[in-house]
């Protein structure tokens, strides 16, 4: 069975995390449902406002070789976490690896390019004055070059150089207390149920899934820790999404 119905098929699912919303926190519908109040939304880039450029796969295998990583990828149905399998190598085996990983970053910024209705939803975003962040585990030459050429500007950009990174949810937090807003009054959207997910879930806020192809529909996926609040095929269909399920207050 799918992980969550896509926005196309069904337009979305209504979810209240367990945390307790304060009433003022909500606005009402004519029909008396309640909205909750959104401030501010938190990309991925990789994949999420950029064309997926990198070959993970071939990356992973190049890291940890190809029997390591297809015994890790068993054990962790949701995505390998690359960077943490090599936080505990020896100095020397690391840096080979962050070395490799570097190479596959720096083909993938040779190639850059803005996700179809990337720029769309910031205007949409920009119209109605809300905040605009960015969680990437790419480096900061990354993020610095993805806003140098699309000329889209996201406060605060966080790169891998933050410590720790996604998907512990510091970075989230971070970025919440940048804008003096609470979490549940944030949304985390990205394209890794591992990274971004986890990320925006154990943060307390809300997340949306980018899933393109529908690999997230997979049985694989039906039984892993953290789920979206919601689940799109392009960043076209979240503008109906926020302008529906969500009272949309800078």
């Amino acid at each position: 069975m799918p992980l969550i119905p896509s926005i196309s098929r069904s337009l979305f699912f209504h979810h209240y995390h367990s945390f307790p919303r304060s009433f003022s926190s909500m606005s009402f519908s004519p029909a008396g449902q309640a909205k909750a109040r959104l401030r501010g939304v938190v990309f991925d880039m990789d994949g999420t406002l950029t064309v997926p450029v990198i070959d993970f796969p071939a990356m992973y295998k190049a890291v940890l070789g190809e029997d390591a990583y297809l015994a890790i990828k068993r054990q962790n149905p949701s995505g390998i976490d690359i960077l943490h399998h090599i936080e505990n190598w020896s100095p020397d085996k690391q840096r080979k690896a962050y070395e490799i990983i570097a190479d596959f970053e720096k083909q993938g910024l040779d190639r850059l390019q803005i996700m179809p209705g990337a720029s769309q939803l910031c205007d949409f975003l920009e119209s109605r004055n809300i905040r605009r962040g960015l969680i990437t585990r790419n480096v900061k030459a990354a993020v610095d070059l993805f806003h140098e050429r699309f000329g889209m500007t996201f406060s605060p950009a966080l790169s891998r150089e933050f410590r720790p990174y996604k998907p512990d949810p510091a970075p989230l937090l971070h970025i919440c207390s940048t804008w003096e807003v609470q979490p549940h009054e944030v949304m985390m959207i990205g394209d890794s149920l591992k990274d971004d997910v986890a990320c925006g879930k154990r943060a307390g806020a809300f997340t949306c899934l980018l899933d393109e192809t529908g690999r997230y529909d997979s049985p694989e996926y039906a039984d892993v820790e953290f789920k979206p609040d919601y689940k799109v095929t392009s960043l076209g269909e979240v503008h109906s999404l926020l302008r529906t399920d969500f009272d949309l207050a800078p």
